[in-house]
């Protein structure tokens, strides 16, 4: 066996059927039906066009709001924060020590929930850009800090 006598195996390869090539094909049509559009050369399908009936995205009714004010975000609750700092044997918490411990990515606005303030038994200094009601009670209640960063000013 050399390369210049390598054959497929018998009954894998098809004929491309050739059409619009004389009499013994498909007519003249090409397989494309009569006229129109779609047997025009170059005919492209516009994205949901759905042959000239309403297009599903239009029949379907539209609704809802997206706020473009709207401040998100990142909320990181008092039961996950006390149970961290008990670990690391840390007092002050902001920003640069979520980042590293991955509660949050560098860009995100921090928010601290209240969720577990019962569990805290230590004074913490944290600073984040906002705080719960009861997050903020839980952290005064136990003689420590709650420190809100001032939000950056938009320049235009």
């Amino acid at each position: 066996m050399e390369l210049h006598n390598l054959k497929p195996k018998r009954g894998s390869t098809k004929n491309r059927k050739r059409i619009a090539r004389g009499e013994g094909s498909r007519g003249g049509t090409s397989t494309r039906g009569n006229k129109g559009a779609q047997a025009r050369t170059g005919y492209q399908a516009k994205r949901g066009f759905e042959g000239g009936q309403m297009p599903l995205h239009k029949r379907v009714p539209k609704f809802g709001f997206k706020n473009i004010n709207r401040v998100e975000y990142k909320g990181i609750n008092m039961d996950v924060i006390a149970e961290l700092a008990d670990k690391t044997k840390v007092k002050e918490l902001n920003k640069a020590f979520f980042v590293e411990h991955g509660l949050a990515h560098k860009k995100d606005l921090i928010k601290i929930l209240g969720r577990g303030s019962n569990k805290i038994a230590k004074a913490y200094e944290i600073t984040a850009d906002a705080f719960s009601e009861t997050a903020k009670n839980a952290i005064e209640a136990k003689n420590g800090k709650a420190i809100v960063t001032p939000a950056p000013v938009n320049k235009k």
